[in-house]
């Protein structure tokens, strides 16, 4: 299997944005996109989930199905993408977050990046203490049991 095409992000890595909000991401966790291909910041409850080019391209065929004449589908559509980012890494293999993203996460310097299989997700340090509790609280073999793992 390819790493370039398909990637898997595992471990957790601590990083600090720079003053302009630029986020170094771990180099076995940069991709060499494919023509065209963009990485995807999309909000989730307490993060932010980055998408690969694959997963990002998986998705947008998923919005691409849905009618023009669907103003519902196309409203929440039009909501979802306002709050998200597409990107490049730039040369030394960073991310410029909005401070809309930042926000959202509870992130203001400091950065929780935990892999997530298919897609890697950031976390501002109080929220991933709360989900480590969380977790904490229950064995992890009946949280991989609930979720079908």
């Amino acid at each position: 299997m390819d790493p370039l095409n398909n990637p898997f992000y595992t471990g957790l890595f601590r990083h600090t944005m720079d003053d302009k909000n630029r986020l170094t991401i771990p180099s076995a966790w940069r991709t060499a996109p494919a023509e065209g291909g963009q990485f995807l910041v999309v909000p989730l409850e307490g993060c932010l989930s980055v998408l690969p080019p694959e997963e990002a391209s998986k998705l947008r065929d998923k919005v691409s199905a849905k009618n023009l004449s669907d103003s519902e589908a196309q409203e929440a559509i039009a909501d979802f993408f306002s709050k998200t980012l597409a990107f490049s890494f730039d040369k030394s293999g960073r991310v410029m977050l909005t401070p809309e993203l930042c926000a959202h996460a509870g992130i203001v310097k400091d950065v929780v990046l935990s892999g997530s299989g298919n897609k890697f997700n950031l976390y501002g340090p109080e929220e991933w203490t709360r989900v480590q509790a969380a977790n904490s609280a229950q064995k992890a073999g009946d949280r991989l049991r609930r979720i079908g793992i």
